[in-house]
């Protein structure tokens, strides 16, 4: 009798063990949906980084241009007044 009362007590245990560990509550259903908005939070901000680092890069690769062209520009403007100081002081 010992015997049969000790099987049946293995069973019920396994039976619950089993129940416990197959569906998860709502603790850990809460827990996971935070994780996965956690992970789709870092993925939004990363390409955000991606992205305001490219349009950073973009605007002074265009600033460098316009500097460049605007030192030109000056440049040959000067040497225009340049070469008519020296014509006006030639005569």
């Amino acid at each position: 009798m010992k015997k049969l009362t000790g099987i049946f007590f293995a069973l019920v245990m396994a039976t619950a063990v089993a129940a416990c560990d197959s569906d998860d509550g709502p603790a850990e259903e809460a827990g996971q949906n935070i994780d996965n908005a956690a992970e789709q939070t870092q993925e939004s901000a990363e390409n955000a980084g991606d992205s305001i680092e490219e349009h950073a890069d973009n605007a002074g690769d265009a600033i460098e241009e316009h500097t460049d062209n605007a030192a030109e520009a000056t440049q040959d403007k000067v040497e225009e007044m340049g070469d008519e100081v020296e014509k006006s002081t030639d005569h």
